[in-house]
């Protein structure tokens, strides 16, 4: 704090910038943008961004509606430049904390100190614009300049490096530092967790607390005067896209973005599919879904979608499989999901009532002297002199197998009949 008790911040100098990119982070690419798309003098800015690009612009002070340094010019000559920027309200304030508040996922982003994009776009619709406009940069320098000098541009160019540090940056500039701005967020959050709509008003009236919700008799009791409940949206064509994570920021350390993609993708196409479910005519009368284990949900992961090789290979390794023994999964995935796939890993011994019902189902699937010859062992019958087998699982069904490079891969989808179980296989043709 300054002895007026009021936030600031000093970055140091920054080295000469490297490269063509002159921010390399979402926001101060964003900052750029607008004081590109902003400035009345397009020749002072770009001599401006020159002297910024040599490192030429000092420490840099931060306050509340303030950007001071020093600037060196060509000629080795330094001026103090300050520039200054509108602070937001109380009132203003008070409508961006509100907002920021009702977005759980603003607020999770920014008490782990991370100041999502999107926060500009929320910002506006809430009559707030956190980036500066047209004439909302306003220049001092000791040039003497009347309006934007080089010695000013250097300075607006200088906050996009800052603000690839810390876009926190922007916010003190309009007004609040970081340890205010998250405790009042912190306080707001709590406080709507508990809050009932008209709570407050109803303990300003009564001169105390109010009662939480509504009775139940009294709730019981309306339920023949009020309205019938909207007939729920309809379904939508298909799933949402999920949000974009080419943010321009480096993701931290052991963060795959690529893969979080790849899950944020699965999960609306699983959303959408969920929904599909819940709204179909008699769904309320269908079982749960058992759970996947997490070695399942990584095959299902990988059939229901298309990895690149990299993520395939991490699939691979979550699922327990080698990437040959992957690909053997994914297809009994895709021919009959988890029991499919239990059929395709476990070798079982059926009971001697499991075992007479398959071994009369096989007596009953052919006529006298035209079935196969098989092999059994435990719950596989292997044909004799073909690369095939039937598999019985534990639900009465039948599964088809095929030798394929030595190992016994799934040929098609279960069957109530071995015969038609194998039809599909070189055994059945």
């Amino acid at each position: 704090m300054n002895k007026g008790d009021e936030p600031e911040r000093t970055f140091a100098a920054l080295p000469p910038a490297q490269g063509r990119g002159f921010a390399c982070s979402w926001w101060g690419r964003a900052w750029l943008k607008a004081l590109e798309d902003t400035a009345l003098d397009g020749q002072q800015l770009k001599r401006g961004r020159r002297l910024a690009r040599e490192g030429r612009v000092g420490a840099v002070s931060v306050r509340p509606g303030r950007l001071t340094a020093v600037v060196q010019d060509h000629d080795a000559t330094a001026c103090r430049s300050d520039v200054l920027l509108q602070e937001l309200s109380e009132e203003e304030w008070d409508r961006f904390l509100d907002m920021a508040s009702e977005r759980s996922g603003h607020i999770a982003a920014l008490l782990d100190r991370e100041m999502p994009p999107h926060l500009v776009e929320d910002a506006a619709a809430a009559g707030l614009h956190l980036l500066p406009g047209i004439g909302d940069l306003e220049p001092e320098c000791g040039c003497g300049a009347w309006d934007h000098c080089p010695h000013s541009g250097a300075l607006c160019y200088q906050v996009a490096r800052l603000l690839d540090q810390d876009p926190f940056v922007l916010l003190l500039l309009r007004g609040r530092d970081e340890r205010r701005l998250l405790d009042e967020l912190q306080v707001r959050s709590a406080a709507r967790a508990v809050r009932v709509p008209g709570a407050e008003a109803a303990e300003d009236q009564a001169g105390g607390p109010a009662p939480r919700g509504v009775r139940a008799d009294e709730a019981y009791a309306a339920r023949d005067i009020l309205p019938p409940l909207p007939s729920p949206p309809p379904l939508p064509t298909e799933p949402g896209l999920p949000p974009s994570l080419d943010t321009g920021t480096t993701p931290a350390a052991g963060v795959d973005a690529s893969g979080l993609e790849y899950l944020a993708a699965d999960s609306a196409v699983r959303a959408y599919a969920m929904l599909a479910e819940a709204m179909a005519v008699g769904h309320e009368r269908q079982p749960p879904a058992a759970g996947l284990t997490p070695e399942q949900d990584a095959v299902r992961l990988t059939a229901d979608g298309r990895p690149d090789p990299r993520l395939t290979a991490r699939l691979a390794a979550a699922a327990g499989r080698t990437p040959a023994g992957l690909d053997i999964a994914v297809r009994a995935w895709r021919y009959g999901g988890t029991a499919a796939l239990e059929v395709c890993d476990e070798e079982w011994r059926p009971g001697p009532a499991e075992l007479a019902r398959a071994r009369a189902q096989l007596a009953a699937a052919w006529e006298d002297g035209e079935g196969p010859r098989l092999r059994g062992t435990d719950n596989r019958w292997t044909v004799i002199g073909s690369g095939a087998q039937l598999r019985y699982g534990r639900d009465g069904r039948w599964w088809p197998f095929v030798k394929e490079h030595g190992r016994w891969t799934p040929a098609g989808p279960a069957e109530d009949d071995p015969a038609a179980a194998l039809a599909g296989t070189p055994a059945g043709s």
